[in-house]
């Protein structure tokens, strides 16, 4: 498994904490998004890396019980500082519907560092 690879998990294991237990600090996981990060989720519309970060900050231990789990990894291209990968995500909560989507992500190193330059996430039906 690349660095890339293991930093897809990485990040979903923080966001899973993050949102589902209210545990993790804020500055730690926003620094794993480049300031120019764009998202796109399935409802389409844009969200920029001030809007994430509003979006990360209120949301909290909001989803009680929240479980994720990435499958069908896989690193589309890869060079010197970078790669696109996609997989599968699926979100679990008790009581809630399963959440499924696919999503393409970018992500660069500098230095020491992976951040994630763009998200673009697929709701699978």
């Amino acid at each position: 498994m690349t660095p890339f690879e293991h930093d897809i998990i990485d990040l979903h294991i923080a966001l899973e904490n993050w949102l589902g237990k209210g545990e993790g600090d804020f500055d730690t996981l926003l620094a794993r998004f480049h300031p120019d990060f764009l998202m796109i989720p399935p409802g389409g519309i844009h969200f920029d890396y001030q809007a994430l970060a509003r979006f990360l900050e209120s949301q909290r231990g909001s989803r009680p019980g929240l479980k994720i789990v990435i499958d069908e990894l896989t690193t589309r291209q890869a060079w010197t500082n970078g790669a696109v990968l996609h997989y599968r995500e699926t979100q679990t909560r008790p009581d809630q519907p399963v959440n499924v989507r696919w999503s393409t992500a970018v992500l660069n190193q500098e230095g020491e560092r992976i951040t994630w330059r763009l998200l673009h996430e697929t709701a699978q039906p």
